[in-house]
């Protein structure tokens, strides 16, 4: 039972990588966890969740009109979401960014969108993800999926 569950685990884990939602620097904070602190990628995935939702509301107030100010806050989000390894919201960064260069803010509004919906669609993979790590217990780290 115990090892069907460290299965479950596991396969979860690679849907993420094989979907495209994590990349490799996910497994560097797992590399990082040790025993002394098991929870740390959790805890590291909770303060991006946290930090990158308050800047989701930051844009969202300064839309339409401060380019300049939405160019720094997604350039933020782009910063955190690389520091996860949460590849599918970091790439709308870069497309987003561009359409505030060019003054445009139906493409703004379109990346944006997108962005919140890898976002959300992270958040839940990911809640998800760790909820079945916390039933398994100590599990292995910085174990790449095949």
């Amino acid at each position: 039972m115990e090892r069907n569950m460290h299965k479950q685990v596991a396969i979860m884990k690679k849907s993420l990588f094989d979907q495209g939602y994590l990349d490799e620097q996910f497994m560097e904070l797992e590399e990082l966890q040790d025993d002394a602190n098991p929870n740390f990628v959790e805890e590291v995935v909770a303060l991006y969740f946290k930090d990158s939702a308050r800047l989701i509301n930051n844009i969202e107030q300064a839309f339409p009109l401060d380019f300049n100010r939405l160019d720094g806050y997604m350039h933020q989000l782009k910063s955190s979401s690389t520091s996860i390894g949460a590849s599918k919201v970091k790439a709308e960064c870069p497309l987003f960014r561009e359409f505030c260069r060019a003054g445009n803010a139906d493409g703004c509004l379109r990346s944006f969108q997108q962005l919140k919906k890898e976002h959300a669609t992270l958040r839940k993979k990911l809640e998800n993800y760790f909820q079945l790590a916390r039933q398994v217990g100590p599990r292995e780290t910085a174990c790449r999926p095949k």
